[in-house]
């Protein structure tokens, strides 16, 4: 019965692991196409007018998993990750609106 206990919980620690690992690829591969993606934009179209570079680039940085580290280190702040996919997802919904009010 207590190898059965333990084997459960080895599973789901192995799962919780998988899926923490699984978010940080996720959290990089965003930083790297969206941030990446909105620093080009930035340098071919350049800062002015508003353009998606601007909220791509910080949707990017806020889902980025070096920029909550630093929080949690030097704020004392310490950002969930579903908090961090909320301001990625609004950066890009406000990006969507100021392209179509600019327009």
């Amino acid at each position: 019965m207590l190898s059965k206990l333990a084997n459960l919980k080895q599973r789901i620690g192995t799962r919780t692991a998988f899926r923490a690992a699984l978010g940080w690829i996720a959290a990089w591969a965003w930083t790297i196409a969206a941030g990446g993606g909105g620093l080009w934009l930035l340098w071919t179209e350049g800062p002015w007018p508003l353009t998606n570079g601007w909220f791509a680039l910080l949707s990017g940085v806020s889902v980025c998993p070096a920029t909550a580290w630093c929080l949690k280190k030097y704020a004392g702040v310490a950002v969930s990750g579903r908090a961090r996919i909320a301001a990625a997802a609004f950066f890009i919904v406000a990006g969507k609106i100021a392209l179509a009010v600019e327009s």
